[in-house]
């Protein structure tokens, strides 16, 4: 996953929190409602699901793995959703090489007509980038983007087994990491198609979350600048959540700036609303893990106490919808 950052952008957001007794009284009382009974996330079967990806070597487009894991993927969500389709289409990538499109959509309720929906692109980056050495090898991606994958066959399991009255599709999106910073647009193949091309003609959905470097230890996940931009409100729903059922230590109240991802376009040419929860570390200079677009990204640094808090987190949005 690359993520261009902008710097300049929507630089006065928020205003920072350093305490975090500051940032929970900050969150929005909610009115009372009835207690919903929501489901327990097992990290121990999202990070399953992450060393099964990670098994099948870097999946970059084009390649041997990349063919095995959609494979394997359309089997693991077919085992709990009501409808699972690949959406395929031939692209061209900024290097000019043409690659075979494949978005995963699993979706449960197809008939309903309150939908949210949930992503996490499924690929890997083809080049190590930011490492020191090998920089032209294609990197693992256990957290850039199996941990979101991970997190999201892990609520299919809970949605088969407890299910929701509303509608709900993940959408695993392709082609999210080849690109280059050089070249706008280059990135995030699979949203820009998806969102332009939606899996069912005139798609709407109430609002949506993209799950993004979701499983490093030590993760904290910042308010992003365009989910804030372009979705306040689904930013807050999900803050809320964190709090309310006791992952607040992983979700901060402090903003960070907006970084081009698959939700970007999601938001830009689909018109749904919808937020990223993103590892940020202000620390470093890209503003990622040390791990990120490097060799280090394998399964030594993926953190089932961090899955779980994404999942938990996210199983509390959609039980209280």
């Amino acid at each position: 996953m690359k993520k261009i950052i902008f710097l300049l952008l929507f630089a006065g957001l928020a205003a920072c929190k350093n305490d975090k007794t500051e940032e929970k009284a900050s969150t929005t009382t909610q009115p009372d409602r009835p207690a919903v009974e929501v489901p327990q996330f097992n990290a121990d079967s999202a990070y399953a699901a992450v060393v099964k990806q990670v098994s099948f070597g870097p999946r970059t487009p084009g390649s041997k793995a990349h063919a095995q894991t959609a494979s394997w993927l359309q089997q693991a969500f077919a085992a709990y959703a009501d409808t699972v389709l690949v959406q395929s289409a031939q692209v061209k990538a900024h290097d000019g090489k043409s690659f075979t499109l494949k978005n995963i959509i699993a979706s449960f309720n197809p008939a309903a007509k309150k939908r949210i929906v949930l992503a996490a692109h499924w690929d890997t980056r083809p080049r190590a980038d930011m490492d020191d050495e090998r920089t032209n090898e294609p990197i693992e991606g256990a957290n850039d983007g199996a941990s979101g994958v991970g997190v999201l066959l892990e609520v299919a399991r809970q949605l088969a087994t407890t299910p929701v009255n509303i509608g709900i599709d993940l959408v695993l999106f392709d082609l999210e990491d080849y690109g280059i910073g050089e070249v706008q647009d280059s990135y995030c193949l699979g949203s820009q198609y998806w969102s332009k091309n939606p899996h069912v003609p005139g798609y709407k959905a109430q609002y949506g979350i993209l799950l993004d470097m979701v499983g490093a230890k030590n993760a904290v996940f910042y308010q992003e600048g365009f989910s804030t931009y372009y979705a306040p409100q689904v930013v807050r729903k999900v803050w809320d959540a964190a709090y309310a059922t006791g992952m607040g230590a992983w979700f901060s109240n402090q903003a960070s700036t907006p970084i081009t991802d698959d939700h970007y376009y999601v938001n830009k040419l689909a018109g749904i609303p919808m937020i990223d929860i993103i590892q940020h570390d202000p620390q470093t200079s890209t503003g990622f893990g040390s791990y990120w677009h490097t060799h280090d990204d394998t399964l030594d640094i993926i953190d089932r106490a961090t899955l779980r808090a994404v999942g938990q987190t996210v199983l509390q949005v959609l039980y209280n919808e």
